[in-house]
């Protein structure tokens, strides 16, 4: 992982692309944005741009590709969208069926890709305000949880919000807020503090995605929306085909996360 972390995000998706590397991301290319991945047939791609700009804060949108194209014009210019995220979950009918490190066998002219803002991209910038990100700390992927948190309905998509969860101290809770909600592109301010409960969580030891991570006495588990979220409605809508990111197995882009900071 030391080595990992000196790679620019090219030399990453490179070594990705290759087959070379298909860990989770979290902490890789420090200040580099990390983004999730949808990929619909164009059939369905107006509802989902819809239900994504109707509930911004589990689905910032990026960037959308053209359809057909495995391209992007701008968060990165040597990219390959059917490799260069080190997994893919192939899901039909709503059921996942595979979980892949290549994508360009399924690909089609039709396909559209949403490239959606991720919370590891605002990790780097709460380890920079001095406050710890248990899961780099432990080489593990981020907990994340399913919630009754119910999302703004569009065309086919409706269902209820994923989170992520980081333990922070106590009296750093106030700057951990400031520090994201700057950053809105890629979740921004968390949506729940310290009572998972109220948010449908009722065991922070079980995440449905990713690792368990110990919550120390004097911090509380801190929720902030999660790119997730269009997996949960995919599982719950069950459309026939789409391709998503394997939780935690992220796309390294070119852009600067404080590019993504409010002005």
């Amino acid at each position: 992982m030391e080595n990992l972390n000196k790679l620019s995000p090219v030399e990453l998706r490179h070594l990705i692309r290759t087959g070379k590397f298909s860990g989770q991301t979290s902490g890789l290319a420090a200040g580099f944005t990390q983004a999730n991945l949808v990929i619909l047939p164009r059939s369905l791609a107006y509802d989902f741009l819809l239900f994504a700009q109707r509930n911004p804060k589990p689905c910032p949108i990026l960037e959308v590709s053209d359809a057909g194209s495995r391209n992007l014009r701008q968060f990165a210019q040597d990219v390959d969208l059917a490799n260069d995220f080190p997994k893919y979950r192939i899901y039909r009918d709503g059921k996942l069926t595979e979980e892949v490190t290549s994508v360009e066998k399924y690909w089609r002219d039709d396909l559209v890709s949403f490239i959606i803002g991720c919370s590891f991209s605002f990790e780097a910038e709460l380890i920079a305000a001095g406050i710890e990100v248990r899961q780099i700390t432990l080489g593990l992927n981020v907990p994340m949880y399913n919630t009754n948190i119910e999302l703004t309905p569009a065309g086919k998509f409706r269902g209820t919000m994923v989170v992520s969860m980081r333990p922070i101290p106590t009296e750093q809770v106030v700057k951990a807020v400031k520090v994201t909600a700057a950053m809105p592109k890629v979740h921004g301010a968390p949506i729940q503090i310290g009572q998972p409960a109220k948010i449908g969580i009722k065991d922070l030891a079980h995440p449905d995605y990713g690792d368990a991570v110990p919550i120390k006495p004097g911090e509380v588990p801190v929720f902030w929306p999660c790119g997730v979220t269009p997996q949960n409605v995919i599982m719950q809508v069950k459309p026939p085909f789409v391709i998503t990111h394997s939780p935690g197995h992220m796309l390294i882009t070119d852009i600067k996360n404080t590019s993504l900071k409010y002005d």
